[in-house]
Formats: structure tokens, sequence, C-alpha cells
């Protein structure tokens, strides 16, 4: 089995490397339990193929305002269109480089386009037997975490 949560750290580390300038920490990946992050807004990408299941971000608002502010140069008050945009971006890049990982190691993933949930200490769960895990990234403007739910066939 290839070390999905390797990848998953590596894009995003990668992504907010060379998209929004701003240095992040990775935790340990937390397999198989709650992540602890208050997330008030959750984009969501699914996946399909030979790896399928959800590729989730999960951001604060204080950290999807910060994220979204160093992404487009300029500072942001509340969320909007423009937050939502940004952290759905951020969900399909980071599951674009794990689809490029994945694809090295001849396994198939194809992206459906992300979704963007607002709410409320946000949520996720999925179908029971699907493999879970969450990596927690610290941040200069709030912690966040990305969470893949999948199945590999």
């Amino acid at each position: 089995m290839p070390p999905i949560e390797r990848y998953i750290t590596e894009a995003t580390l990668e992504v907010f490397a060379t998209m929004i300038f701003i240095d992040i920490i990775p935790g340990e990946p937390l397999k198989g339990q709650d992540d602890g992050i208050d997330s008030n807004l959750t984009s969501m990408i699914g996946l399909a193929g030979d790896l399928q299941g959800v590729l989730a971000v999960h951001c604060p608002e204080t950290a999807a305002l910060g994220i979204t502010g160093a992404m487009l140069g300029m500072d942001v008050a509340a969320i909007d269109d423009d937050v939502r945009d940004a952290i759905g971006e951020i969900a399909n890049m980071v599951a674009g480089g794990l689809k490029v990982a994945l694809a090295e190691n001849d396994i198939a993933t194809e992206l459906a386009i992300p979704t963007t949930v607002l709410g409320k200490a946000v949520r996720t769960s999925g179908q029971a037997g699907v493999s879970r895990f969450i990596v927690p990234f610290a941040s200069p403007v709030g912690d966040f975490g990305i969470e893949l739910q999948y199945v590999l066939h």
C-alpha cells in the first residue's frame, strides 16, 4: 500500500509553499478519529477510480480568512465567495497532488469539482469500512486539517 498520508502531507506543503506563501507545520496523521478542529468551512472533492473517496479541507473561520488573504494578497474580513473559492481551490490542488503521486504507483484517480460547506463545527462522515485519516496543520493564521476518507481497489 502506498504511503497515502505522506502524499497528502507533501501535496499540502507544496501548495502552501508555492501558491499561498504561508509556512505550515504538519502534525502526525490521526487515523480513524476526530480531528479536534472546529471547522466553520469545509471544502470537499470526490475521488473516483482505483482510489475512491473524499478529500476535505477543514478550516476554522480565522484560518480560512488568513489563508484566503495570503492567497489573494489582500485583507479578508468575512467568509464570502472569495473564501469559499480559495479553500475549494486548495482542496483541488491537494487532491491533484495526491492524484499525481498515486499515478506514479499505477493507481488511477479522477477528481470531481470541489464542494464547500459552511457551518458551525462541521464534521464529515463516510461509509462503514472506509479508511480515514486527518493530517492536522499548524500555521500563523490558524490550524486546519486535510482529511481523506477512501477505499483503495
